[in-house]
């Protein structure tokens, strides 16, 4: 699927932005800090980084990084 930043930033939800990432996007890197796991996902022409709390099961936060080499001529 290829959705724009804008479009996904205009996401309803910060879960309707988790399902498609989750559902989309691919991961490209992932560690654990205590009980934290950070996971980065490439979707489309950004990339959204997830935090989970492993302790929890719940989602602490999501970061959504514009690619700007995307962008250069």
């Amino acid at each position: 699927m290829n959705i724009s930043y804008y479009d996904f930033k205009n996401l309803p939800d910060q879960q309707s932005q988790c399902n498609m990432v989750m559902t989309n996007g691919r991961v490209m890197n992932e560690r654990t800090v205590n009980t934290l796991k950070y996971v980065l996902y490439e979707i489309s022409c950004f990339t959204v980084e997830i935090v989970y709390n492993t302790f929890t099961n719940k989602i602490e936060g999501m970061t959504v990084f514009q690619n700007k080499a995307a962008y250069a001529v």
